[in-house]
């Protein structure tokens, strides 16, 4: 703000800054919301997959002993 503007102008000045900046601070805490909803979302995902992981881990040929030999030998 330059020392010659009127208290009006410098006051319309600022009450502009503060609207952008409110506004600014809504964008980004919508988007922080949504990033919130989708690390939630991959992180039930993850813990689906790794439950899934563990029961074909524990299936019939779990143990590569119980695998029956390939072909060729």
């Amino acid at each position: 703000m330059e020392p010659n503007e009127s208290l009006e102008d410098q006051l319309i000045e600022l009450q502009t800054r503060q609207a952008f900046q409110d506004d600014s601070i809504q964008s980004l805490s919508d988007e922080l919301a949504k990033q919130q909803l989708e690390i939630e979302r991959l992180g039930q995902m993850v813990k689906l997959l790794s439950e899934q992981l563990k029961q074909v881990g524990t299936g019939p040929t779990s143990n590569p002993a119980d695998e029956p030999p390939p072909p060729h030998y």
